[in-house]
């Protein structure tokens, strides 16, 4: 078999790294400034841009559809990056329990001092997603 065609259920699951919030944050920057340069360019006009909004499929607290396959098991509780096109530039990553279920977080600190790598959240997480 080709492997085009293989499932690509390795490649749907990556760990939200710091690495994957400073990409997030580059991808932020770079909209914010692509609007101030449409902004400068269509002063006075009203054009209105394109507004991509959630998959239904991948809405929190809902079960996580089969297409996606199935998650390994080291990655379940993990904080993975977010693979819905809506929040590749939003701050957020996705966490996922036994049940498939779907929890998405801010990557933002919590309490202005708790960033989303801290083993206290990350403890705090396994608590709250824990079924």
């Amino acid at each position: 078999m080709h492997p085009l065609f293989w499932p690509s259920e390795t490649n749907s699951f990556r760990r939200f790294t710091p690495e994957s919030l400073a990409a997030i944050e580059e991808r932020i920057a770079k909209k914010k400034k692509q609007r101030a340069e449409v902004n400068r360019e269509n002063k006075g006009q009203g054009i209105e841009e394109d507004k991509l909004t959630p998959q239904l499929d991948l809405k929190t607290c809902k079960k996580l559809p089969s297409l996606y396959g199935d998650i390994p098991v080291e990655l379940i509780g993990e904080p993975l990056e977010d693979f819905d096109p809506y929040y590749s530039d939003h701050k957020t990553f996705m966490v996922i329990n036994k049940r498939r279920t779907i929890f998405r977080f801010t990557a933002t600190p919590a309490l202005c001092i708790i960033g989303p790598f801290n083993p206290v959240r990350k403890a705090a997480i396994k608590i709250l997603i824990h079924s």
